[in-house]
């Protein structure tokens, strides 16, 4: 799945056109190097956004294609 859309699937950001933009401007990376919105997710990923005053990063543990409200979160966990 694409990073843009796994980003707006589990709900870390709100829309993909902003995953999109994010990707573009290098302010998510995986596995330490910026990615651009088109890098195929694998589960074990690491992912880091970059955006606003504190930065998140996760680590991928399913790549779904829908996720609800609820299990949205069970796709990944917060490190640190």
């Amino acid at each position: 799945m694409r990073l843009d859309k796994y980003l707006k699937v589990t709900r870390l950001i709100k829309r993909r056109t902003v995953a999109n933009e994010a990707c573009d401007a290098e302010k998510v990376s995986v596995n330490g190097r910026p990615a651009r919105a088109s890098y195929d997710v694998k589960v074990g990923d690491i992912i880091e956004i970059n955006m606003g005053a504190r930065p998140l990063k996760v680590k991928v543990l399913n790549v779904t294609e829908h996720a609800t409200k609820e299990n949205a979160a069970e796709n990944y966990v917060v490190i640190e």
